[in-house]
């Protein structure tokens, strides 16, 4: 039995990722390592179309490049080191190394929550106020949403990493998890953890159901302008500017929640594991194909890029 203590003696974890069977790990390294390079490519390429495209020089679409940059840093964060841990038998992080992925991946994972409230603000005054976005969106006041978006990222994971590393960790150092995440670390914590599940509860709270009030208050204000456009066929395009947003919101923001606003002791490492999955790797890869598939600017300006569409003005 491992005696509590008032200090960590742990000075490094091992991450028991998904199996102990090699043969399933080398499946699971060239999906996720053909995933994460598809990922790398079409973020890439979105922020890469919005820097060249001037046509894309629009605060909608600076929005979308800050959202493509979080979201490949954000897996950047985490996946090279899984990928390198399904083929070694060391699968040892430093506890400094730890303490550091866990902040980084909190500060990309908190910014890039606010950017979908800035998103879905965007479209606010975009579809209700459409005479005055141009004043109203100015590149001052999208710069400064940015900023703020990535101080409280990086102040709040700076609570959130503080609240959870300064308990002792006296061993074992097994976490049951791919990568460093708050709710897999703290199991380990030979300390009382009910605090730290309250600060968890109530920074989720700020920074998730804020953040999707604001977003919901803003479609809530976009649905009833768009039902006022007497034309069915400027409903549709209102309507698919939107979907996009709202489809990735959904897809990253609901597992968030479920991992970081519920009780420590109600998680599974499994379905922790599945969760992290899906809003770290799975949400990142898909972005880029919601984006583009449904916006027409997007493919004109990969089709201008490639020399097969029309460069007219």
């Amino acid at each position: 039995m491992v005696t509590k203590q008032n200090h960590s003696s742990v000075t490094e974890f091992i991450l028991l990722g998904f199996s102990g069977n090699p043969r399933i790990n080398w499946i699971l390294f060239f999906f996720f390592l053909i995933l994460y390079l598809l990922t790398v490519v079409g973020n890439g390429l979105i922020v890469a179309l919005i820097r060249i495209d001037a046509r894309l020089h629009t605060p909608m679409y600076f929005f979308l490049s800050i959202l493509s940059l979080l979201d490949l840093s954000y897996a950047t964060t985490t996946v090279p080191q899984m990928l390198a841990h399904l083929v070694s038998k060391n699968k040892t992080i430093s506890y400094v190394g730890c303490v550091i992925q866990m902040y980084i991946f909190l500060t990309l994972g908190i910014t890039e929550t606010w950017i979908f409230a800035v998103m879905a603000y965007d479209r606010y005054v975009a579809i209700c106020y459409p005479l005055h976005y141009g004043v109203q969106m100015s590149q001052a006041l999208c710069i400064i949403l940015v900023v703020s978006s990535a101080l409280c990222g990086l102040t709040c994971a700076l609570v959130y990493t503080v609240f959870a590393m300064t308990l002792p960790y006296c061993g074992p150092n097994e976490i049951n998890h791919f990568f460093c995440e708050i709710p897999a670390v703290l199991k380990l914590a030979c300390a009382d953890t009910s605090l730290n599940d309250r600060v968890d509860f109530i920074l989720g709270f700020i920074l998730l159901l804020i953040p999707l009030s604001l977003i919901l208050t803003s479609y809530v204000h976009i649905f009833m302008s768009i039902l006022r456009i007497h034309s069915t066929q400027g409903q549709m395009k209102a309507f698919s500017t939107c979907a996009s947003h709202i489809t990735v919101v959904t897809m990253f923001c609901i597992p968030c929640m479920v991992m970081y606003m519920r009780p420590g002791s109600e998680a599974s490492p499994e379905d922790d594991k599945k969760l992290a999955l899906f809003y770290n790797v799975i949400s990142a890869f898909l972005n880029p194909i919601i984006y583009s598939l449904r916006n027409k600017d997007v493919k004109r300006a990969f089709l201008r890029l490639t020399g097969m569409g029309e460069d007219t003005q």
